[in-house]
């Protein structure tokens, strides 16, 4: 998630603006800009890279001015470089804009203004904003934002800057975090509180379709049509460090509630309005091309490779090409049937994991079409493969990844629904249900963070000192049931195991003992009585199970110790839902352990080495 700074007041703004953004670097970000007025002249530096970067460009040539706009990005349209880094700025190069959040009609609006002879620097959603901006301005900046923000569709933290108006700063958010802190002669904005709690604690918190008119004696909240609103002063009372979280105790748990926002950016601009079929022109492929395809392969690395589980079991079922998993460490060392017949797919959160790497270019070298799913723009992988489907997490700081794996799965639906859209796999009806499903993901799994988080942490205390916990599932509760373990054992270090809950008579029984745990995954209803026989037979041996399943499902609550419900969804889509109370008890067991939830002994956030 990108950082977003700004300041008017009597000082010079451009030593806040480049302290703010290194309170903000934590984030994640790969370019950083400034822009400020002096003497009445818009003035505009950035840079790819650190903020150091920033800082060399900024040295002996620091503006002056005492009004400022700053930005930390992270790349989603546009791979980094200078060009890309915002501020950006209209034809003119008298209107300035930050932007965090993606605008979703930004190529329609971009051919307009072509059209009509705009000239654009950058490949970013952003910069039509700008050009936007200039194009509806007549005197007064405050309007000419309302018109702009009657334009854009998306999601958005803006803020807005004219030499034409120097004693004024224009703020908008929808979806995206913004807020303004209030001083004594001067006021800021920021994306994040750790970015003002050095110079004040009392903030206004703005909601979405507020916008703000932010002078150095005055601050005027109002809706988008100008009708004024009534803020609250938001008094801060954490310490800087918990200011970075966002008040959570943890990077991860934050990380973890940012995944109904971290959903919908992901399927922003990507699902047809009339939920008719998704949309992905990022995947370069025509409906000849997938016919050739004989066989697809999904390769990466723990966590990504559990998503490329469910992806099989997805693509497979909506457009009916056969699918193989690997684990990437495996998939160039046992030369693979791959062909010119092939697709092969490869997902890694940060495009840099050595191993993933690797898989793909021996997939490019032996012919076959390569797609990527990442988070990372400009990433190795990012650039190796031919197609790029980015999800738009943000950053994850916390080793052990949650959000980055739901973006990961909704992912794997989409290019599922695309690919079948594209043979005529499935039905319109088909597909209008499953759209319809994917659009209700975000607000379900809202409601599993309002709805479960004392009963989680109950469960954790009460196996915090067990040695062994089992997990237990079919079909794509199985490829869960994968996911939740390891992130049990990463971080709370307690040993772990996940089966198919079929093969429990395999062996598998002989280490259910009584009153050890067992999570067990009863959302896929053409398995469900077998899933239910399952949990009677460890039951018999007098384990304490713990049920995950829809909510209404009291037959689940007759066979089971505990139960914790999430929302009804489509039987693909359940994996979204039903993996969020198994992070969570994953974190509360960690704390519970007293562990270090962030950065868990022996592991890296990126694998970078074989």
């Amino acid at each position: 998630m990108c950082g977003i700074v700004g300041y008017i007041g009597e000082k010079p703004a451009v030593p806040f603006l480049v302290a703010g953004l290194c309170k903000l670097e934590y984030r994640g970000y790969d370019s950083a800009g400034v822009a400020a007025i002096e003497n009445n002249s818009l003035v505009v530096e950035k840079s790819v890279g650190r903020l150091s970067n920033l800082e060399g460009k900024l040295a002996g040539n620091t503006p002056c001015g005492v009004i400022g706009i700053g930005h930390t990005r992270w790349a989603t349209h546009g791979r980094p470089s200078d060009h890309n880094s915002h501020p950006h700025t209209d034809c003119t190069g008298k209107f300035a804009v930050v932007h965090n959040g993606i605008i979703e009609n930004y190529l329609k609006l971009k051919e307009e203004l072509i059209a009509k002879g705009h000239v654009f620097k950058s490949e970013t959603d952003t910069e039509v904003v700008a050009h936007l901006l200039e194009e509806c301005y007549e005197g007064n900046l405050e309007e000419a934002v309302k018109k702009v923000l009657k334009i854009v569709e998306g999601s958005y933290a803006l803020v807005f800057m004219t030499e034409h108006e120097p004693d004024k700063l224009v703020c908008s958010k929808q979806d995206n975090p913004l807020i303004i802190g209030l001083g004594e002669g001067e006021n800021f904005i920021a994306s994040d509180i750790p970015a003002v709690i050095a110079h004040t604690r009392r903030n206004y918190i703005l909601n979405d379709g507020e916008m703000a008119v932010v002078k150095k004696d005055s601050v005027w909240v109002m809706d988008r049509d100008g009708r004024p609103v009534t803020k609250k002063v938001f008094e801060v009372n954490w310490d800087a460090e918990a200011a970075e979280k966002g008040g959570f105790d943890h990077f991860m748990l934050k990380e973890i509630f940012e995944q109904p926002k971290a959903l919908r950016d992901t399927m922003a601009g990507r699902l047809a309005k009339d939920d008719n079929r998704v949309e992905l022109p990022e995947l370069k492929l025509t409906k000849e091309e997938l016919t050739g395809v004989k066989r697809i392969y999904i390769t990466a690395c723990g966590t990504a490779y559990h998503a490329g589980m469910v992806g099989k079991y997805i693509i497979e079922r909506l457009a009916r090409i056969p699918v193989e998993v690997d684990v990437a460490s495996e998939f160039r060392y046992r030369s693979p049937l791959v062909d010119d017949q092939t697709m092969v797919i490869v997902v890694s959160q940060s495009g840099e994991t050595l191993d993933t790497l690797a898989a793909l270019k021996e997939a490019k070298k032996l012919g076959a079409h390569t797609i990527a799913i990442t988070n990372v723009v400009g990433s190795s992988i990012a650039r190796e493969a031919e197609s790029v489907l980015y999800t738009w997490a943000g950053p994850e700081i916390a080793v052990a990844s949650t959000k980055a794996y739901t973006t990961q799965l909704i992912s794997m639906a989409m290019i599922g629904l695309h690919f079948a859209g594209l043979k005529g796999a499935i039905g319109q009806e088909e597909t209008k249900e499953l759209v319809h499903a994917l659009r209700a993901l975000p607000q379900q799994a809202q409601e599993i963070l309002d709805d479960i988080i004392e009963p989680l942490q109950s469960f954790a205390t009460e196996f915090k000192n067990n040695e062994d916990v089992f997990f237990i599932g079919r079909s794509l509760d199985y490829a869960v049931a994968l996911e939740g373990q390891l992130k049990l054992k990463e971080i709370s270090y307690i040993h772990a195991e996940a089966y198919a809950a079929g093969e429990l008579k395999h062996g598998t029984l002989a280490l259910i003992v009584e009153n050890v745990p067992v999570i067990a995954l009863a959302t896929q209803m053409d398995v469900y009585e077998k899933m239910l026989s399952n949990i009677k037979e460890v039951k018999a041996r007098d384990a304490n199970v713990v049920g995950i399943g829809f909510k209404g499902d009291r037959e689940l609550e007759k066979y089971v110790d505990h139960v914790l419900f999430i929302p009804k969804t489509h039987k693909i889509l359940s994996p979204v839902l039903a993996v969020i109370p198994l992070q969570l008890l994953a974190y509360y067991a960690a704390v519970a352990r007293d562990c270090d939830v962030d950065k868990p002994r022996n592991l890296a956030k990126s694998v970078t080495v074989e």
